[in-house]
């Protein structure tokens, strides 16, 4: 084996769009791992989408500033060959890139000698936003990502199986952390009209596999007299977004995003009970956090989410188990509430410093070749894993399905 170095290493960060952090799960990743790698004595360099406006380091981590395509299927390609490209000029000693739909890119980074791992997260081909055109591509660029990394990372055993299933690939396993929120104080809320345990909350993006509108669908059938505060938005959403406010009545609070992360942290601590209808994304960071505020918590039924909550979660697959979810915390608020507790305490698992430090090792082996001569996988489909697109959970003959 190839020893690795303890020298400060050049890293970069490519492929989101960049910190501080205000957008979803990647860069949450970024900022807080990027931080602590630049406290470990690391030059870290993060690419971001934007205006150079914007400054030029955040947390002692030097920032890229770059344009990108405003188009959904452009967006984030557009940026990453931009970012790529400037690798090429000023080259990293380890690269880690975010999302395997970059996978394309990767022989420009491997042609310059830069030693890249690439974040696969989730199973993007199964999201609803993409056609059958954008459903092949990320399938496509799994088998590239399989192929062209010197190393796969997966935040979840689920997202690391189906690799392993499919391709026969290792991955390098290390989740996201959460944040351990300590009296977060609910003043912030009665600007909004709440009070601490007088609502149930989701935090998502607009977007088809979160669930948003059954989750609205199931509290509005529901006998809930406890209002549901709803955080999210998203760009190129406009038709799914119509329809969660179709679904919504007088009882659901749409506040859109919520940018500030004190308010946003005390409506985590605060709720009686957090939805969380993510389903293909592996593990998610606004799922940590609200366990990390000890935020009770009923989540959609796949493994990913059973790997977080573990017996203290409850789970739903319809909205009438939205409906019964959030009736049951009204009825049993003290019940609720010591599962939240319980939940607490699996967020202790979900340290940013260890998920630090498994970064940290694998950039010094990136940086010291141990993956040179490794063979990787062919990035040949096995064809074990079902490979139908997730839908929508209405249509399901089964109660309780598990879309992973």
């Amino acid at each position: 084996m190839v020893a690795t170095t303890a020298r400060a290493l050049r890293i970069a960060l490519v492929g989101t769009r960049g910190v501080p952090a205000r957008y979803g799960g990647f860069e949450t990743c970024v900022e807080e791992v990027g931080a602590r790698l630049v406290d470990r004595g690391h030059d870290v360099l993060v690419y971001c989408r934007g205006s150079e406006d914007a400054g030029s380091s955040y947390r002692g981590m030097r920032l890229v500033h770059l344009p990108a395509v405003r188009k959904r299927s452009l967006e984030t390609l557009s940026h990453t060959a931009l970012s790529v490209a400037h690798q090429v000029r000023y080259p990293a000693d380890a690269a880690i890139v975010f999302n395997a739909a970059n996978a394309a890119l990767l022989p420009v980074l491997r042609a310059r000698r830069i030693p890249v791992a690439t974040h696969v997260d989730g199973l993007e081909w199964k999201r609803a936003k993409w056609g059958g055109a954008g459903r092949r591509y990320y399938r496509t660029a799994e088998s590239l990502a399989v192929r062209w990394s010197d190393a796969l990372i997966a935040d979840a055993a689920g997202i690391a199986d189906y690799y392993t299933a499919e391709f026969g690939a290792p991955t390098e396993q290390i989740a996201y952390g959460a944040p351990l929120l300590d009296a977060v104080g609910s003043a912030k809320l009665a600007d909004l009209g709440l009070t601490p345990r007088g609502y149930h909350l989701v935090v998502a993006r607009f977007e088809p596999e979160n669930h948003v509108e059954l989750i609205v669908e199931g509290y509005r059938r529901s006998g809930a007299t406890l209002p549901l505060v709803v955080v999210g938005s998203a760009p190129y959403a406009d038709e799914y977004t119509a329809r969660i406010e179709a679904a919504a009545d007088g009882r659901v609070r749409l506040l859109g995003g919520v940018w500030d992360q004190d308010l946003l942290d005390q409506l985590y601590a605060n709720g009686l009970l957090y939805l969380h209808g993510h389903s293909v994304g592996g593990t998610n960071p606004s799922l940590l956090r609200a366990i990390g505020a000890g935020a009770p918590t009923a989540a959609f039924d796949v493994s990913f989410n059973r790997e977080v909550l573990g017996p203290a979660g409850r789970w739903f697959a319809t909205p009438d188990d939205v409906t019964a979810a959030v009736e049951d915390a009204e009825r049993d608020p003290v019940g609720a509430i010591a599962r939240g507790a319980e939940l607490r305490t699996r967020a202790a698992d979900y340290d940013w410093d260890a998920v630090a430090d498994a970064y940290d090792d694998l950039c010094r082996r990136l940086a010291a070749r141990a993956f040179a001569g490794v063979r990787r996988p062919s990035g040949r489909r096995r064809g074990i894993v079902d490979e139908t697109p997730a839908r929508p959970v209405q249509q399901q003959a089964v109660r309780g399905e598990v879309t992973t």
